[in-house]
């Protein structure tokens, strides 16, 4: 079992359960679906949207090293060992409180109604620059993704990087218990989630949360330029927290010098207590850059090397769906695709409007905008899908193709020459947006996950093959 992740015998009482057998290989890490299981993890049998009890079998023929199954679940010829317990979550959160037990590491949470993935993956891109450092993967930010991340957490790591999400009340506390942060992020609050919130004011309070699980000593980074900056301040001080702020508001402890921005990225200098530090973010967007400013107030709240650790921000790259470009080649020229399919609400749509706006058009002319619906903002829906034609119109957009009851307003409010087409669904603007594209023009996808954009991405893509495979 040398080099493994965990023992048997330690991970048996860390589940707080019963062994039902011993594996005879090495624990190498955990998993909860068995698309995605590797040789060697464990596999977790949650019941969340199906129960995972279903595919034990299947996990034990993809290698499993074992499984954690409740005790009520019954043995079937080829499975392997077996770690029963009461609940599979509460076993899994429990692993998830050793692992933060056994650990040494320097934690930072991040939470935020946007930028909450983009800044963790900022921090673990800089962070492991100085030393060995554990974040999620993908968006493990819920219920069950944060103690995931925690249990696959090695011990010996010097930094983690956890990010924490919520869309009621009382999500975050349970999650920032078990993560035990030294350093708490707040990225922004905007309105997203409003329809279980209702204000801004009460979104800020549920993001308050985080502070509760800060470690003695911790420190809070929030953002000063933000309206609910006095009510997070005065919560973090309620838990004994250190407060660091960031923006360009002329108290804030971490400040923009400059932010030049360009179709490629941005070049940032922040005075921080008097000491000036430059670095380039290799992704475009003000949003990045914003939050970047979080990223060095967190480095220095945890003592690192910041002109060491910032280096890394040069590499950075969007993700699918959250910003993605790709160039792809059309008959009549090439094409610039901006995927940000995976998510949206008021704040990341403008924000990736402005990004679009800096792609210059001397090479890609004609700006296209393709917008789903935002959801999840509870009553005044319509009249924040109507305002976003002040962004449209300040980047300059020279068409907008909509989908979505929501999205209708927006596409009303827009002059007939800037309206390309609209549909309930995103079904029903494929064809249009398909078949409208050009080469030399730049196209935006953006919508929630549940306005189900992705697909308008994957036909355009498909869009280009079919073209190259004729030419």
């Amino acid at each position: 079992m040398t080099g493994a992740l965990w023992t048997w015998e330690d991970l048996v009482p860390a589940a707080i359960g019963a062994a039902d057998g011993t594996p005879s290989a090495p624990i190498a890490g955990f998993s909860i679906d068995t698309r995605s299981l590797q040789p060697g993890e464990v596999f977790v049998a949650l019941r969340d949207v199906r129960d995972g009890h279903d595919f034990v079998l299947q996990a034990f023929r993809q290698g499993a090293a074992a499984a954690l199954v409740s005790t009520e679940y019954k043995r079937v010829d080829g499975d392997g060992p077996l770690l029963r317990v009461l609940d599979t979550l509460e076993g899994l959160r429990s692993i998830a409180a050793a692992a933060r037990r056994r650990s040494d590491a320097r934690i930072v949470a991040v939470t935020g109604s946007v930028g909450k993935t983009g800044t963790k993956e900022a921090l673990r891109n800089c962070l492991s620059r100085l030393a060995p450092t554990h974040a999620a993967e993908k968006s493990f930010n819920n219920h069950w993704g944060v103690p995931l991340t925690l249990a696959r957490m090695p011990a010996g790591v010097r930094y983690g990087v956890f990010e924490i999400g919520m869309n009621h009340a009382g999500e975050i506390t349970p999650l920032t218990a078990l993560v035990r942060p030294h350093v708490a992020i707040v990225t922004t609050v905007e309105p997203v989630h409003l329809e279980f919130f209702g204000t801004t004011d009460k979104i800020a309070e549920a993001k308050a949360e985080i502070f509760s699980g800060l470690e003695p000593g911790g420190v809070a980074i929030l953002p000063r330029d933000n309206q609910h900056f006095d009510l997070l301040a005065r919560r973090a001080h309620e838990h004994g927290a250190r407060i660091v702020s960031f923006g360009r508001h002329e108290n804030a402890d971490v400040r923009p010098e400059v932010f030049a921005l360009d179709a490629e990225g941005t070049n940032v200098a922040v005075d921080i207590g008097g000491r000036r530090i430059a670095y380039r973010i290799g992704a475009p967007g003000a949003h990045l850059a914003q939050n970047s400013l979080a990223v060095v107030a967190a480095l220095d709240a945890l003592d690192a090397d910041v002109e060491k650790a910032v280096g890394a921000l040069s590499e950075m790259r969007a993700a699918k769906g959250r910003g993605a470009r790709q160039e792809i080649a059309l008959g009549s020229g090439p094409l610039l695709l901006i995927d940000e399919s995976y998510n949206a609400n008021p704040a990341s749509m403008r924000s990736a409007l402005a990004a679009m706006a800096t792609v210059p058009r001397t090479r890609f002319a004609r700006r296209i905008a393709v917008l789903g619906d935002m959801l999840e903002l509870g009553e005044n829906s319509g009249t924040l899908h109507a305002a976003l034609n002040e962004p449209v119109d300040a980047a300059e957009v020279d068409l907008v193709f909509a989908c979505g009851p929501n999205m209708q307003r927006l596409f009303e409010a827009l002059p007939q020459a800037r309206r390309g087409a609209w549909a309930p669904t995103s079904d029903g603007i494929v064809a249009a947006v398909t078949e409208t594209v050009r080469g030399g023009d730049v196209v935006m996808i953006k919508g929630s996950l549940g306005s189900r954009m992705a697909p308008i991405v994957e036909a355009l893509i498909a869009k280009s093959d079919r073209e190259r495979v004729r030419s």
